[in-house]
């Protein structure tokens, strides 16, 4: 059985990986019906060893999500500018 600071981990990362759902950027992907998916298959789980592997796997996607979303903001900053043009000026 679960303990309840595991259950609360768990709680906590459905949370979050929902919330960073709302913006993920390829609406076919489905990410909250993939999420849902993967933490009601790991519902029934017992072993600790297991539910931390379930766990760091959640964490991994999580990091993931979020190092998309940071490159897609940086590619639309990098398509504002045009080319060529620098930020740093000579001063010879």
């Amino acid at each position: 059985m679960a303990s309840r600071e595991t259950r609360l981990r768990a709680l906590a990362l459905y949370k979050e990986l929902h919330r960073l759902g709302r913006e993920y950027p390829d609406p076919s992907y489905d990410f909250h019906g993939r999420m849902r998916k993967l933490f009601e298959k790991n519902r029934t789980l017992t072993d600790k060893d297991e539910i931390e592997n379930a766990l760091k796997l959640g964490e991994y996607i999580k990091n993931e999500t979020l190092a998309l979303y940071s490159l897609r903001k940086y590619r639309h900053l990098k398509r504002m500018y045009p080319p060529g043009s620098s930020s740093t000026t000579d001063s010879s």
